[in-house]
């Protein structure tokens, strides 16, 4: 059981874990023992609240496939185990940042007073460059 709040938990069932060979250099023991961890969590069947998958779907992650499964590949160690855990932390983190609701932007304009020195500022600005001009000698 993969527990994200005090009201999500995603049972072991719905977590797909296998053990595959680790890219990269490391000599003979990565040829030979499958130490990396594939994580494959289907976000459409889970049992997770509606509202969330949705979320989760509308990341731009590229970690979530189109068919709405995340594929975690994680090889950082050399044991099986703690890639597991690292599989299953990367998981978590995942799912726990779609869980805040955003924020609703509220449109403001800008104050008079920032407006006046803005114009002000890119006035100060425009002086300082012509002055940049070639030098003539009149």
């Amino acid at each position: 059981m993969l527990i994200i709040s005090n009201h999500i938990r995603i049972p072991d069932v719905e977590i797909e874990l296998s053990a595959v060979r680790a890219q990269g250099a490391g000599g003979q023991n990565v040829n030979k023992v499958s130490s990396a961890i594939h994580l494959r969590f289907d976000v459409l069947a889970s049992s997770l609240p509606e509202e969330i998958k949705q979320r989760l779907l509308a990341l731009r992650d590229q970690r979530i496939s189109t068919d709405g499964t995340v594929v975690i590949k994680a090889q950082r160690f050399r044991t099986q185990e703690k890639n597991r855990e690292d599989a299953l932390a990367r998981l978590q983190s995942l799912i726990a940042s779609v869980l805040k609701t955003p924020k609703k932007r509220v449109a403001t304009k800008p104050t008079k007073g920032s407006r006046e020195r803005r114009l002000q500022k890119k006035s100060r600005r425009g002086q300082v460059k012509s002055l940049r001009g070639r030098v003539t000698d009149h």
